[in-house]
């Protein structure tokens, strides 16, 4: 009998081996599979404020833009000719137009002496 006992109990033990084997790979594969998880939402989250950081600076980039038209634009419209005219003839000033036969077209020269970035002995 002791002999049908002790063959009993191995044909069990490994059972019980296998059954520990089992739920120690279940919970390793639970902990892989939370550690990954955390890791994709971490990752997301990256992902989605570089998005919107990017969105920050296209908006910045689109501002600067229009500010840079808005100066072009303005800076056209103060040296329109006829505005400066009309703007003289509001404020009254002994300012004429110069006619176009007197002025006379200089061109430049050639310089005599070059500058040099390097010194000369």
């Amino acid at each position: 009998m002791n002999r049908n006992l002790t063959n009993a109990r191995r044909r069990q033990e490994p059972a019980r081996r296998s059954s520990r084997f089992v739920i120690f790979s279940l919970i390793l594969a639970l902990v892989i599979g939370a550690t990954g998880g955390v890791m994709n939402v971490v990752f997301k989250n990256s992902q989605i404020k570089t998005a919107r950081e990017i969105d920050a600076i296209e908006k910045r980039i689109d501002r600067h833009k229009l500010a840079a038209r808005t100066i072009t634009m303005r800076s056209d419209q103060i040296l329109n000719l006829y505005t400066i005219r009309t703007q003289l003839k509001d404020a009254k000033t002994t300012l004429v137009p110069i006619p176009p036969g007197v002025t006379e077209d200089i061109l430049p020269t050639q310089p005599s002496a070059v500058a040099s970035i390097e010194p000369t002995l």
